[in-house]
């Protein structure tokens, strides 16, 4: 194996593993970087891990699963009846988590953030609550599924990433 290769491989795992990060904290594109380090490590290996079908699929899986980040939690908010400003405050609210109780406070802050926006609109505490409650769940079930789909691709990755490949005769043979 060629240094260069080698180099992409490490890189490639150095992504993957930010990619776990990235499916908890937002501004990380987590799933966008497990597809991007599944791409290196086939480019490194002359594309004999993965085959086209695999690498096409989970780039539809990346797509669908940054889109259900934006719309899980706006279903959430909506099913619960929260206002732009609860929606605004989850937002205010998560950003601050980050920073001051990181990788929790996402969670805690989304939660208390639409608490608040939705007390500042003024629904009474219960249905502040409610309204919290639902956007909490919607932020939890996509860091859930970013969380899977990135743990699988780093599942491929390393079971992958120690396979042998021989060119024989222009075919890839894994062993």
């Amino acid at each position: 194996m060629t240094t260069s290769a080698i180099i992409l491989i490490i890189i490639g795992l150095l992504l993957a593993l930010t990619a776990l990060v990235g499916s908890i904290i937002p501004p990380i594109p987590g799933p966008a970087l497990s597809l991007a380090a599944l791409v290196l490590l086939s480019y490194a290996k002359d594309w004999a891990p993965f085959s086209p079908t695999f690498l096409i699929v989970m780039a539809v899986l990346t797509v669908l699963l940054e889109v259900l980040d934006y719309v899980i939690p706006l279903i959430g908010a909506k099913k619960y009846d929260a206002s732009k400003t609860g929606m605004w405050g989850a937002v205010i609210g998560m950003l601050a988590g980050v920073f001051f109780f990181p990788p929790w406070g996402i969670f805690i802050g989304t939660f208390v953030g639409a608490f608040i926006g939705e007390m500042i609109a003024g629904k009474e505490g219960k249905k502040a609550l409610r309204v919290g409650w639902g956007i909490f769940l919607g932020n939890m079930l996509t860091r859930g599924l970013k969380l899977s789909f990135t743990g699988i691709a780093l599942f491929f990755y390393v079971t992958n990433m120690f396979l042998r490949v021989m060119t024989t005769h222009g075919h890839h043979v894994r062993f």
